[in-house]
């Protein structure tokens, strides 16, 4: 597995999780139908509010020699079940396993009950979030598929569940 570091972000390296999220945002579009606003920039409050909102925690993945490979947003810090909102890895990073380390660390971080959620149509987040449960769990996580809050139009999102042990290590 390549080398790859996962920090909290900081407010020097929101520029960088800031053009991370065009990417992201882009790649998501081919699943949820959402163009860029008018200027070119795709929705961001969740990019806002990992940066502001205390129950958040941003995280800037790099590979070994500084780049950034991707982020990722953790909600819910202060509450019984933690959410990973947002998880980006950037294409030529991704399937060398920089994005199965960076969630095990996560987890290992802010161990206790966890919550993913992903859409069906991507084939590849199905593949990757049921290896990431099953590397952290064991075969102790669950699926469900719940509706879109104010998206009746799309089809539910499917959620993974798990716990996390406090020794659990990537």
């Amino acid at each position: 597995m390549p080398d790859v570091s996962l920090r909290p972000a900081g407010p020097a390296d929101r520029p960088v999780v800031e053009r991370l999220w065009l990417m992201f945002r882009h790649d998501m579009s081919e699943f949820d139908g959402r163009l860029p606003r008018a200027d070119g920039t795709f929705r961001d409050d969740r990019l806002h509010m990992a940066f502001s909102d205390p129950d958040w925690a941003p995280y800037l993945l790099t590979d070994g020699a500084g780049s950034p490979a991707g982020f990722a947003f953790v909600r819910g810090l202060a509450d019984p079940t933690r959410v990973l909102n947002s998880f980006f890895v950037v294409r030529g990073a991704r399937r060398t396993g920089v994005g199965l380390r960076a969630v095990q660390e996560i987890a290992a971080r802010h161990p206790g009950a966890w919550e993913i959620a992903f859409q069906d149509a991507n084939a590849a987040a199905v593949r990757f979030w049921r290896r990431a449960a099953t590397r952290i769990a064991g075969g102790a996580w669950t699926e469900e598929r719940r509706p879109v809050p104010g998206r009746p139009d799309v089809a539910p999102d499917v959620w993974i569940s798990f716990r996390t042990p406090a020794e659990v290590h990537g």
